[in-house]
This record gives structure tokens, sequence and C-alpha cells, in this order.
């Protein structure tokens, strides 16, 4: 009892957080805060971010201390006695060739800019799946109302004929015929339950919320008026869509790959200052320059010709990515424009035109006027029409979140 209670406390919360219905700005504003998959994105991004610091930074210097005796190896032998005698103390600190560092630290800072545009990419693919998850589940709730009213229609018909069929004016296949109609339409529900309930678990998953938290129906949202022109998509596209905006970072990555690569036939340098005390003898100072001599211009062609292959490489990767990403738009495009037409056509003419055919077949049906097989027909049409109607209209509402993902931009008024 105590389990019952808890239960449908836990409910009762979860309907208050949720609110009577489901609203699609706010479930996407939370999946944006609560996605483990964004915020996976958004570490990889912030780690990446602190390596052009590191890249810009000269090597740590290494100190060395140590003695030189004379006479006997134990320390300070033969200080203030012997010229070669001391000890002390030198500091060395290695100099990368003037711009070496630099570019290490623009390589790595594209890099960054690049995770950065992974981040906005999942952002907008878990926006975008939480919208179509959404709009799946408004379907679901819609073709469930059809098959509902469809399924009280039948069974009204199903009367009518078991009366006809009592007063020997209808025959028994017409009564066997609705049942196995209303059989059928009993599936379907189910099966249509069955797809609520999975986009259900679909967005309480997006949403990072426990298995099994009650989800209410969603709000209606309108439809488009009108669907965007291709152009003006493929222009926002190639201005702000996150999957060029990387390719673009990685080209000027190994731009200044490239560029780090020609500097590696510059030299760089380690310089060395010491200390030595002599004991009664003067101090002794000591300076020194290593110059690293690069004679190994094989190795440094092999890796210029490495980064300019990465580079002619990650300019091809970038028009690779910009033709797929226009076909995609424009077959999701094309998707809208279609989905658009058949929903005007069937709210307009074919179910109006229906339903009046439905409905004088019932009439006539009542007086006789017409055979049970054309009445069912007719009744079949409607539902199938209507089913289509929403079938299209959730085709549309997916097309418009697809869109916004390639083309980094909301295109719907919400």
């Amino acid at each position: 009892m105590r389990f019952m209670k808890l239960s449908l406390t836990l409910l009762a919360l979860e309907r208050a957080a949720w609110g009577e219905e489901l609203d699609l700005k706010t479930i996407v504003a939370e999946a944006l805060e609560r996605s483990p998959e964004i915020r996976a994105a958004q570490k990889r991004y912030e780690a990446l971010s602190q390596r052009p610091r590191q890249e810009n930074g000269l090597p740590d210097p290494s100190v060395s201390i140590g003695y030189n005796s004379n006479g006997s190896p134990r320390p300070f032998a033969g200080i203030g006695r012997e010229p070669t005698s001391n000890a002390g103390v030198m500091v060395s600190q290695e100099l990368p060739y003037p711009g070496k560092l630099r570019l290490r630290a623009a390589v790595a800072s594209k890099e960054a800019e690049a995770a950065f545009q992974d981040y906005l990419s999942a952002r907008l693919a878990v926006s975008t799946r939480v919208k179509q998850a959404y709009h799946g589940l408004h379907h679901a709730y819609e073709a469930e109302g059809v098959l509902v009213r469809s399924r009280d229609l039948l069974t009204m018909l199903l009367g009518i004929t078991g009366i006809r069929y009592s007063a020997g004016r209808a025959m028994q296949q017409d009564v066997l015929k609705a049942q196995t109609q209303l059989s059928i339409l009993e599936t379907r529900i189910s099966q249509i339950e069955r797809e609520r309930r999975s986009k259900e678990a679909e967005i309480n998953s997006l949403l990072n919320r426990r298995v099994g938290a009650a989800v209410p129906k969603p709000a209606n949202t309108p439809l488009p008026e009108v669907v965007p022109a291709l152009e003006t998509l493929l222009a926002h596209a190639r201005k702000r869509a996150p999957a060029l905006r990387r390719e673009e970072k990685m080209i000027e990555r190994a731009e200044l790959a490239v560029n780090l690569a020609r500097k590696s036939v510059y030299p760089d340098y380690m310089l060395t200052g010491g200390y030595f005390n002599m004991g009664s003898m003067p101090d002794m100072y000591m300076f020194r320059a290593d110059i690293k001599i690069p004679l190994r211009r094989g190795r440094q062609r092999a890796e210029l010709a490495e980064k300019s292959y990465g580079l002619t490489g990650s300019r091809r990767a970038y028009e690779a990515v910009s033709k797929d990403l226009e076909f995609r738009i424009a077959d999701e495009h094309a998707a809208a424009e279609t989905a658009a037409r058949l929903l005007k056509l069937y709210s307009t003419t074919v179910i109006p035109q229906a339903r009046l055919t439905l409905e004088s077949s019932l009439a006539s049906y009542e007086t006789g006027g017409v055979d049970f097989l054309s009445v069912l027909m007719n009744y079949m049409a409607v539902l199938e029409f209507e089913l289509s109607y929403h079938d299209e209209m959730e085709k549309l509402r997916v097309a418009m979140s697809r869109l916004e993902e390639m083309s980094g931009t909301e295109v719907i008024e919400r």
C-alpha cells in the first residue's frame, strides 16, 4: 500500500514538473542542459582549449649542480689549490627557432576551434533528435485518435448491419466483414500504442530522465506556413553549418602545420650559463650556446610532404562534406515540399470528398440503396486518408527539423 502511494506521489511530481502538456521548447532546452553527449563534447573542447597555452610556452629549464675535484674523488677536493677544482651550478634553456612556438600554438588553437564546432554539432544533433521524438509522439497520439474514432464509427456500422441481418436485409458475411475490420483496428491501435511508448522512452533517454518517467501528451505546434527556398537553406549552411566550419578549421590547421614543417630546416638552440666556486681562487663563470644542425634533410622533406598531403586531404574532405551536405539538404527540402503539398491536398480535397462519400453511402445503406461492401470501402478510404494526412504532417515536421540541423539555423518560427 505504501509502495502504491509512493508511486502515485512520484507520478504526480513528474506530471507537475512536465506541466499538463509537453512543450517542445522546454524539453529541447532541458535536453541541451542535461545531455551526456553534449557534456562530453563540451569537455573535449575545454580540454583542447588548454593546449595552445602549453604549446606556446618554452620548455622547462634544466639545472645542473656538481663539482670537479683533483687528487681525490671526494667532494671539493683540491678547491682553492687546483685551478680545475670547483663546485658550481649550471642552468640550461632550450630555445626553439623564432616562430615555431607561435605556429605550434596556432595549430593547437585550430584543433580547439574544430572541437568547438563538434560541440555545436552535438547540440544540433540532440536538439533534432528531441524534436523528431516529440513529433513522433505527437503523431502517435493523433493516429491513435483517428483509429479510435474510426473504431467507434465501425462499431456503429456493425450495429446497423446486425439489425439489417436480423431483418433479413443483409448477409451474414457483411457482419463477419465488419467484425474482422474491427479486430484489425484493435491490432493497429495496439501497434500505435507501442509506438507511443517507444517515443516516450526515447524522450526520457534524450532528457537523461529515469526509465518510465511520465511523459504528457505533446502540445500542438504550428506547421510551417512555407518551406524556405533551397538556395536560402544552402546559403545558411555555407555560413553556419558546424560540419563545414569544422572542416574549414582543419584546413587552417593543416596550412599552419605545413608552415611549421617548413621551419624544421631552421635550428633550435640551447643556452647554458654557469657559476663555479673556486675556493680562495677567483670565481669562474661559463656561458655556452648549443645549436642543433638540421643535417637530416630527407626526414625534413618527408615531414613537409606529409603535412602537404594532409593539407590536400583536408581540402578534399571539405569538398566531400560540402557536397554531401548539399545533397542531404536538397533531399530533405524535396521531402518537406512534397509533404506540404500532400497536406494541402489531403485537407482541402481528398479527405472532405472521402467523408462526403462515406456519409452519402451510410445514408443509402440504411435505406438499402448501396451494398455493405461499398460502405466498407468508403469507410476504409476515409481512415487511410486521415492516417496519411498525419503521416505527412510528421514527415514535414521531421524534415524541417533535419533542415535546421544541417543548415545550422532555425528555419521554423516557434
